[in-house]
């Protein structure tokens, strides 16, 4: 079996091991590997797969609550939603191979991430996602290609996601120089499950058979984890047939059969395969039980001639799943995925050896034993370094450039490609497939399905500001979790748990992991403060081109109940004559803002303060109010401040408004203090909405109706407020075209 590999220092350079590594594989084998445990071991001790330079800042998480049926360590997520339901949800990059292959790459993250969904026996019914490009407004080649980005990838998600029948109902894109040699692609997808028929990924029971199950394997994909386990360089384009090629039609069979499967009894375990294929999804599968399992490579169903066990091993062909079942159902199984015009094979079965037994047409071509390859992967502890560029960023503030008109300044930001209306991209996802949608991307904040088992509503939003992160990488990512929550909690829904999408630069450079090590200190203090564990989620490092990173971005997403799907409150304005409210203290915090970015140029400044009583405060606030019927609409302050806000606002509703908020700078309108939201009260209900504000800081601000926007010293009509709004994101993205 095991034969002497020659230039050995070349494998383990082009399976990114190092020679410590190899010292340590011979020691767990106690001998020589083959070239196909080298590769075994290079893609389980990848950092895609291993997590070697995270999983120390990952532990401490909260990641309990009596709410979570299952947390992170499965395919996905699991929350209690009540009446015997379960929202099983996740998030997770594909940011590598959307950069090489824009189509391909989202569309299979798309993929990936249902099949993590309904792997758990769970219907996928809503998708979100969490994109980053750099700059697109330019007339240079770099902004050219950026928009040719944007353009591949919302075409790769659209059209995975809407032949798959599941909605897309929002998430949030935004751009930035610091991405221009790296996009971010994060793909949310929750499903509805019953609570007592959740699946679980583990192979179980001595003798019992494992089954592979979905397309047959090719060639595509090899070697995918290990290349998004490193930075890019000029040559990274070669790396194109890293990217797996995806079939939303073989999926969809794929869906309908699994969930056929899961009314029967014979499944003790399934298991997606994923990054590193039949590799990780085997190993893991033992590794979850203890068990061992052989395996006969040449059973595995192929669609290329001439293919290797190592190629079996790595490939990453989409639509595949690994089964364990019962002994004595393989037929029935096999059955059922042939009705459904999918390969079913026997290819093992479990046992209790502990090691991974993998055969070529008889002959023992490679022997692992299992726990050693995930327990003893490296777990590097690199160093950390605070980064230079923070020296100084705290004292810089607005008053440090010249002062622009509050009407300038507003024309400019109300353009910005991060706040113009996006339904070119929207518009290109199915929104209202299944019928459940109350609530998608263009209407404001969280996006919103209903329950139809159990007549209730889910809530889900994924935030992140990276210019927070960037200034102050643990605030920053405690900002995240606070906005993720506060946009759920607008919408009349309790914020449960989170998800989340850690992308980060290269982890080599120690800057980069105290940034990283900064992002998960942040994460846990704000999700045990607002009781909102987390409960699954990916990491992303080595987003670096030619040794720039960019800014941290933990993307998070957060997924609230409302009891009453007839009672989810919008954000937009609602009716003329209605009652507006600005809640929570306004100060001049300018830290990491739009306004700096866009008026001033620079990332810079203190963040924002931090205060979870008056986020929760605000939060009850409007759950409470809204059980009481007392709210139209319900806005959270973000971006741009309350100017920017209330504009939204006006522009998606078609309804103008009067404001007049108290300020100690002019320009307080647009800074970006947190904790803050803009509620519409109908004028019968101010009374008892008031009496419900204890402490709460509150000011009645203004009304609704007229054809002007005006906030303060800012006017505009809203002819005009829509031509810029809804006109100006088409205009530069298809200036290519």
């Amino acid at each position: 079996m095991s034969q002497q590999l020659e230039n050995i220092d070349e494998v383990l350079s082009n399976h990114k091991l190092s020679k410590l590594d190899y010292a340590n594989i011979k020691k767990i084998l106690n001998r020589e590997p083959n070239i196909v445990e080298i590769g075994i071991f290079s893609a389980m001790w990848s950092e895609h797969c291993s997590y070697k330079s995270s999983k120390v800042h990952l532990s401490g998480f909260p990641t309990k609550a009596p709410w979570v049926i299952q947390g992170p360590g499965e395919n996905a997520g699991v929350i209690d939603i009540g009446d015997g339901y379960a929202a099983v949800f996740k998030m997770e990059s594909h940011n590598h191979p959307s950069f090489i292959e824009p189509y391909q790459g989202a569309a299979t993250g798309v993929g990936g991430i249902m099949r993590d969904i309904f792997t758990m026996g769970a219907r996928p019914v809503a998708s979100l996602n969490a994109l980053r490009f750099g700059n697109v407004t330019n007339d240079d080649k770099i902004s050219s290609h950026q928009r040719f980005l944007v353009r591949g990838v919302v075409d790769g998600i659209g059209g995975y996601g809407n032949c798959m029948g599941v909605p897309t109902i929002g998430g949030e894109i935004s751009f930035d120089e610091c991405y221009n040699g790296n996009i971010l692609v994060n793909a949310f997808n929750l499903g509805i499950a019953k609570s007592d028929e959740i699946f679980y990924g583990k192979a179980e029971g001595v003798g019992n058979p494992v089954m592979y199950v979905g397309s047959k394997t090719g060639r595509d994909g090899l070697g995918g984890a290990v290349m998004s386990s490193d930075s890019f360089t000029e040559e990274s384009k070669s790396l194109r047939p890293t990217v797996q090629v995806g079939d939303p039609f073989t999926e969809k069979l794929l869906l309908e059969a699994c969930l056929e499967l899961f009314k029967t009894d014979y499944v003790v375990g399934i298991q997606d395969m994923g990054a590193a294929g039949l590799t990780s999804s085997a190993f893991e599968m033992a590794g979850r039980s203890g068990s061992g399992m052989i395996m006969h490579l040449d059973k595995v169903p192929a669609r290329e001639e001439g293919m290797t066990p190592y190629d079996f091993m790595l490939s990453e062909s989409q639509e595949r799943m690994l089964i364990c079942a019962k002994k004595g159902s393989e037929q029935a199984i096999i059955d059922i995925f042939e009705k459904w015009e999918l390969s079913a094979a026997v290819v093992g079965e479990v046992t209790s050896t502990g090691n991974m037994e993998l055969f070529w047409h008889g002959e023992k071509c490679a022997d692992v034993p299992v726990d050693p390859v995930s327990e003893e992967a490296p777990v590097l502890e690199r160093p950390m370094r605070r980064p230079a560029y923070l020296d100084g960023l705290a004292s810089v503030s607005i008053n440090d450039f010249d002062k622009v008109s509050n009407q300038k300044a507003f024309e400019t930001l109300i353009a910005s490609m991060e706040v113009v209306d996006k339904s070119w991209v929207y518009e290109q996802y199915d929104s209202m497939v299944q019928t459940n949608t109350i609530k998608k991307g263009g209407m404001l904040d969280a996006s919103v399905v209903r329950v139809k088992e159990n007549g209730k509503a889910l809530a889900m939003s994924s935030d992140c500001n990276v210019r927070f992160c960037y200034i102050d990488p643990k605030g920053g990512a405690a900002a995240a979790v606070i906005e993720a929550g506060r946009n759920v909690a607008m919408s009349g829904a309790r914020p449960l748990a989170i998800t989340d999408c850690l992308n980060y630069g290269n982890p080599e450079n120690p800057e980069v992991m105290w940034q990283f090590g900064q992002g998960c200190l942040g994460i846990k203090e704000a999700c045990a403060q607002l009781n909102t564990p987390v409960i699954g989620g990916n990491v992303s490092l080595y987003n670096e081109t030619n040794g720039v990173s960019v800014f941290p971005t933990p993307s998070i997403a957060t997924v609230g109940v409302n009891d009453d799907q007839n009672s989810v409150l919008m954000s937009s304005f609602q009716k003329e004559g209605n009652i507006l409210y600005l809640v929570g203290k306004t100060k001049s915090e300018f830290g990491g803002s739009l306004y700096m970015k866009e008026i001033c140029h620079t990332v810079a400044g203190e963040l924002p303060t931090i205060d979870y009583k008056a986020e929760l405060a605000l939060w009850d606030l409007v759950i409470e109010a809204n059980k009481k019927s007392l709210l139209e609409c319900a806005k959270d302050l973000s971006s741009g401040g309350a100017a920017i806000a209330l504009a939204k606002m006006a522009a998606t509703s078609g309804l103008g408004c009067d404001v007049k908020m108290s300020v100690n700078d002019t320009r307080d309108i647009f800074c970006e203090s947190m904790s803050r939201a803009i509620i519409e009260v109908a004028p019968e209900n101010t009374e008892a909405f008031e009496a419900m504000l204890g402490d709460t800081a509150c000011e009645k601000i203004g009304t609704v109706g007229g054809d002007n926007f005006t906030c303060n010293d800012v006017n505009i009509s809203l002819a005009k407020l829509d031509e810029v709004y809804f006109g100006q994101f088409t205009k530069v993205i298809e200036q290519d075209i």
